[in-house]
């Protein structure tokens, strides 16, 4: 479970410095930065659904504090 979190989590940053590139580089008509930015979102949502997924199955338990 770890592995997957941290692939995705990765994935996410990969995908924010794909979109910089994009941004910087600026063609007009370019969709590289929409690209980005929806593939960004569907990763980001797609680990917060995983990380509900898990919690409500027992696949992993948050840490309790104190």
């Amino acid at each position: 479970m770890k592995i997957i979190i941290l692939f995705l989590l990765a994935c996410i940053v990969l995908a924010l410095f794909w979109g910089l590139s994009g941004l910087l580089k600026a063609d007009s008509g370019s969709q590289r930065l929409i690209r980005s930015l929806t593939l960004r979102v569907g990763l980001s949502v797609g680990l917060f659904m995983l990380l509900l997924l898990g919690a409500l199955f027992g696949w992993w338990r948050p840490q309790q504090t104190g």
